[in-house]
Order: structure tokens, then sequence, then C-alpha cells
């Protein structure tokens, strides 16, 4: 009876929808615990100033250091030299990280829940959690995003995937707006129940569909393989690319990586990326309190934050259409120009014009945000191209996906501290030292930039505008230098589908 359900619903939803629906089930949890688990620690547990930047710190090393440290634990096997007769091959790999996804995804979920009740001292507990969070945030992550690179290789299949990822990341917001209704500092028992309801539609999520997938995979695609491994042992099918001698070490992979060039230029783009985000998320709530907050109502600045957060994603879904015309290459370029020539109109408008102010402030946010959702598809296709150029018996995806998160997440920490150095340089305010004078451009109307400090307000307008015309012409000079698009990044998916033909999901069986 339990076999004809399952059965019933893989009938129904295509790998398509089951790939993207486990960003629901990582969303919903995620979105809640960005927005409060610091209030619950502050305000609720009592942490010490101390404890919580000490938490803060040692999760920062953590989050740096377990995305590579997870990939190679997860992808070291593939990187060895095959035994006759035990080759490690696709079907293998998608299996593996679907057992990954079935175990992890679960333990995910209830770490979220080890924040919402107090079991140690709360310095103690802050660190335990962070740590144990973000680890298991990290495996789900690592192995969601290789599936995408394993699943599929054609640039159609994979916008399909991603694209379903938004439609379930946006529908995962919704567990934001409805936080609102439970969360009560004087009364912390239903919100304790509406995350343990989150929690367990989670676990039950992660479950279900992984083994849907595990099921589906091995009834379309095992037979195949099994047909195409009898060729090959008769000598009719084609010889793989290489038969190393010895395992790849990880310093041999990290000499390997360094020389990979389009990595290398990804990286550097993708950096600044990060640091831009990461600049609007930390700096949002001060544009609007000294840009705006004298010009529009809390109603007005609640929906500005509320568009910020739900459009990237359903704004992903408009990018994706077009990846699939252009291509993903020419789509994240024409972001940057977009970023830099909003920047510049906004520059020229100045900061008296409220209304394009607010859409400016909003659009920034959310084409940013949009570019970042692109670049899962370009760190799939330097994988295919690392399987390639380095002649792998196996693409070692979740490495690849690590390391990008190594080399890349120091932006996290650079906006905050370049973001208040340069108000603090520009403007003489330390964000740390004193409370914010309030002015208005009203107040300054013709402030010469050479005559003194500028007034607080005018200097958020100037961080508001430059930093992202900056960010976009560094990118812009770096995206410049990445070849892996156009014919020579058909060629590479030609190559690698040639290696693993008839190992991949049809993605698009609906």
């Amino acid at each position: 009876m339990g076999r004809s359900v399952c059965s019933c619903w893989q009938s129904v939803f295509s790998t398509a929808v089951l790939y993207g629906s486990l960003a629901l089930f990582t969303s919903i949890l995620h979105n809640v615990f960005l927005l409060y688990y610091v209030e619950t620690f502050v305000s609720i547990y009592k942490i010490d100033k101390i404890s919580f930047w000490v938490g803060e710190t040692v999760f920062l090393i953590w989050n740096s250091l377990n995305d590579p440290l997870f990939g190679w634990l997860s992808d070291r096997s593939f990187l060895s030299s095959p035994q006759a007769g035990s080759q490690i091959t696709s079907p293998e790999v998608v299996l593996k990280r679907l057992r990954a996804l079935a175990t992890n995804g679960p333990l995910f979920a209830l770490s979220f829940l080890a924040f919402w009740v107090a079991w140690a001292r709360p310095g103690l507990q802050f660190l335990l959690c962070l740590c144990l969070y973000d680890g298991f945030l990290t495996m789900v992550d690592l192995h969601h995003s290789a599936l995408m690179a394993d699943l599929a290789v054609s640039a159609t299949d994979r916008t399909r995937l991603n694209f379903h990822c938004s439609v379930f990341s946006a529908l995962g917001s919704i567990s934001v707006f409805l936080s609102y209704s439970f969360w009560d500092k004087e009364d912390f028992y239903s919100f304790r129940l509406f995350c343990v309801t989150l929690a367990t539609f989670s676990v039950l999520g992660f479950f279900v569909v992984s083994r849907m997938l595990q099921r589906r995979f091995q009834k379309e695609v095992r037979p195949k393989y099994d047909e195409a491994l009898t060729l090959k042992e008769l000598s009719v099918g084609h010889a793989p690319l290489t038969h190393p001698e010895k395992p790849v070490t990880i310093q041999q992979y990290l000499k390997q990586l360094s020389k990979h060039r389009n990595f290398m230029w990804f990286v550097s783009m993708n950096l600044i990326q990060v640091f831009h985000c990461h600049f609007n998320n930390n700096f949002f709530p001060l544009f609007l309190e000294h840009l705006l907050s004298d010009n529009i109502s809390a109603s007005t600045g609640s929906i500005l934050l509320g568009i910020s957060y739900i459009a990237p994603h359903l704004n992903n879904l408009y990018f994706l259409t077009l990846c699939q015309r252009y291509g993903v290459y020419q789509v994240i370029r024409w972001l940057f120009m977009l970023k830099l020539g909003l920047s510049v109109v906004m520059l020229l408008a100045g900061a008296d014009h409220i209304y394009l102010l607010c859409i400016f402030i909003a659009s920034n946010r959310v084409f940013t945000e949009g570019t970042c959702k692109l670049l899962k598809l370009v760190i799939s296709d330097l994988v295919d191209e690392d399987f390639v150029i380095n002649r792998r018996q196996q693409a070692a995806s979740a490495l690849l996906f690590g390391m990008v998160a190594l080399l890349t997440k120091p932006g996290q920490t650079f906006a905050p501290l370049i973001g208040t150095w340069l108000l603090c340089v520009y403007t003489g305010y330390d964000i740390f030292e004193r409370e914010p004078v309030k002015d208005s451009l009203a107040s300054v109307p013709h402030v010469p930039l050479g005559s003194g400090t500028p007034p607080l307000r005018l200097g958020c307008f100037y961080m508001l505008v430059f930093v992202p015309i900056t960010c976009a012409l560094l990118q812009l000079a770096t995206w410049s230098r990445f070849t892996l698009h156009g014919r020579k990044l058909q060629g590479v998916k030609t190559l690698r589908q040639g290696a693993q033909h008839g190992h991949l999901i049809d993605v698009k069986a609906i």
C-alpha cells in the first residue's frame, strides 16, 4: 500500500519539482533563524556581550572552514584512483548525495529546534547551537547544490532545476510573515510550537522527497547504466577519459584549482558579489532610517523590507527564462550593467527624489540578490570544466562548491567592517560610539564636498550609490576575463556528457 502511494506521488511530480521542493524545507527554517536567533539570545536568554562576540567569532571561523572540509570528506573518494571493477560512477554519486540529504536534512531541522529552548548557559548554548546548526545547513546546501551538477549537464535542464528552487524558496518566505503572529518575547510558548511545526514539516519533507528521488533514480536511470556498463565491459562503449595511477591528494587538488583560470576569475567576481549582498543587508535599516524615515511611514518601510526579501526569488524566475535564451554569462553581465546604470542615475538625481530613492534602495537589493541566485549555475559549469580539464573519473561537485564558499565568505566580514569604516571616515559618525545625529538634506541643501565633513544623511546617500558603482565596475572587469561561455561552454558540456552518457536523470520528465 505504501509503495503504491509513493509511486502515485512520483508519477504526479517531476524530478525538477522534487529537487526544487528541497529548497522549501531549508528556507522555511533558515528565514526564521536569521530573523529571530539574535533577538532570542539577547532579549530572552540575556546573553552577555563577551559571550555573544566570542560565539560569533568562533561561528565565523567554523562557517568559513566547514564548506571545503565537508566538501572534501564528501568527494575525496571520487578523486581517488578506482580499482578494476569498482569504478565510482554517476549513479553511485547521485544516490550518495540523496542518502546524505535524507539523513542531514532531518538533523538540520532538529538542530533548528535547539535555539528555542534554554538547555544550557546562554553563552555555551549560543556557541554550540550556531556551530551545530551551520554544520548541518552546510551539509544540506553542499549536497543540494552539488546534486544540480550531478543530475543534469545541459544548461536547459539546470535552469529548470534552479527555476523550481526559486519557486519553492519564495514559498518558504511565507514562514517569515506567519512568524509575526506567533513572536512574543513575553510569552515564548506559542512561538516554540510554531517552530516545532515548521521543523516537523521539514523533517518529513526531507525524508520523503529524498526517498522519492532515490526510487525514481533507481527506476529510470539504473537500467540504462547497467546496459552501458555491460557494453563497456564488452569494449563496445567508449572508454573512460583516463585512469589516474594515484589518488588525488588535497595538495594536488588545490594546485589544480589554482591553475583553473575561470575558477579564479569567478571567485574574484563572487567575492565582490558576496560583499555587496551583505553590505545591503547590514546597512538596509540605516539607509531607511537616515534617508527615508522623515518622508515615508513605518508601514511603507516595512513593505520595502518585505519586498526586498521575497522579490529576489520571484524575480529570479524571469532571470532564468533569460538565461535559457541568452546564457547565464550574458544575463549576469547585464545585471552588473544595470546595477551600474541605476546607481549613476541615482547619483545624478540626488537624494531629494524620495520615490526614486525608495525604488533604488529596494531594486538595488533585489537585483543584487537575484545575481547571487544565478551563480549556482555558473559553479555547476565550473564543475563540468574541472571534470574535463583535469580528466577526472567523477566530477567533485560538493568539493568545488565548498572551495567557492571558502574563498568568498570573507566578503560577509568585509561588508560591515568596510561599511562602518567608510561611514566613520566620511561623516565622522562612529556607529558603535554614539547615537546618530538627525539631519536632512533640507537643512543643508548645498554642502560642497570640500567644505568639511558631510552630514550623516548625505554620507549615507553617497555610500548607497558609490558602493554599487565601485562593485559593478570591478565585477565587469573581472567578469570580462571569464571565458566559460558560448562555444567553449558547449564544448565542455559535450565532453562531459560523452564521458557520462546515460548516467544522468532526465529532468524533462514532467
